[in-house]
């Protein structure tokens, strides 16, 4: 069986990535109590499934503080457990609770959102550490289902390295490993026959490529990753997420995501993602 635990903050898009996962052919469970899990699980596994989905967070309460033990005991059991943590940034959650006007989970009368933002985190930083993190801040619905398909269906019998693209202008990606600033390189948005353009474009790439320096820090990145990837291998990761900032986040990032990506696919399990581009897909 593959179990897929959706978890997070309240309002970073949980529901979205059950439902992209039931669209999936998954069997998915909302809001289901976290001592409730290795029950279901079992039930289910008798039953037949083998792909299941279920979201678990703060709503759980203090059973949630059984979820890690739980988890260790699936996976001893020869299941395929795989915790998604969805979080975003504390201004992000509180816009999106201000614009649809939901009341917190956590919220009792007694305290703020921001202050049911900040118990929720509390509550959750045990779970936080065993889960591979996807920040949603800058993420329409339509990326998330994808982002959330791609990981759930990658396969999971190594580590898998994952290359993002951002523009520091929007914030830094929370679910990051590795950050890279490439901003000190020539940018190709002061050229006007470059900008409407991304690093994807043949262009660019000649733009960038001409650069010695773009050719440099690459090489430099590269190997930075290449030396320090057997440590995280060999702390047992699953996934590694190496982000590479530009201004913007559509052309040098872009870029050297791709460049990057290409290096590392034919011996390492590779995703690629472009969040400032995400909204073109």
């Amino acid at each position: 069986m593959q179990l897929v635990i959706i978890t997070g903050l309240s309002g970073s898009g949980k529901s979205v990535a059950l439902k992209a996962l039931e669209d999936g052919a998954y069997y998915t469970a909302d809001n289901l109590p976290a001592k409730l899990l290795a029950e279901m699980v079992e039930f289910l596994q008798g039953a037949g499934y083998t792909r299941v989905a279920v979201s678990i967070d703060a709503r759980s309460g203090d059973t949630l503080s059984l979820l890690p033990r739980q988890i260790d005991e699936l996976k001893a059991r020869g299941i395929d457990v795989r915790v998604l943590f969805l979080d975003a940034k504390t201004d992000t959650l509180l816009k999106r609770y201000s614009e649809t006007r939901r009341r917190h989970p956590l919220g009792n009368g007694d305290l703020t959102v921001a202050e049911c933002i900040a118990r929720e985190r509390e509550m959750l930083a045990d779970i936080s550490g065993l889960s591979h993190h996807i920040d949603t801040s800058d993420l329409n619905p339509n990326a998330l289902r994808t982002w959330i398909r791609e990981t759930a269906e990658i396969d999971r019998a190594g580590m898998t390295l994952l290359f993002q693209s951002f523009g520091f202008k929007h914030g830094i990606p929370l679910d990051a490993d590795l950050v890279f600033d490439v901003r000190c390189l020539p940018n190709p948005f002061y050229d006007p026959r470059l900008r409407p353009l991304t690093g994807k474009d043949r262009a660019v790439i000649d733009f960038l490529e001409a650069d010695a320096n773009v050719c440099a820090m690459l090489a430099d990145i590269r190997g930075f990753v290449e030396r320090w990837l057997p440590c995280f291998r060999a702390d047992n990761r699953s996934y590694v997420t190496v982000a590479i900032g530009c201004t913007g986040g559509e052309h040098r990032s872009v870029y050297f995501v791709d460049a990057l990506a290409r290096h590392f696919s034919p011996s390492q399990r590779v995703l690629v993602r472009h969040r400032e581009l995400s909204g073109q897909a």
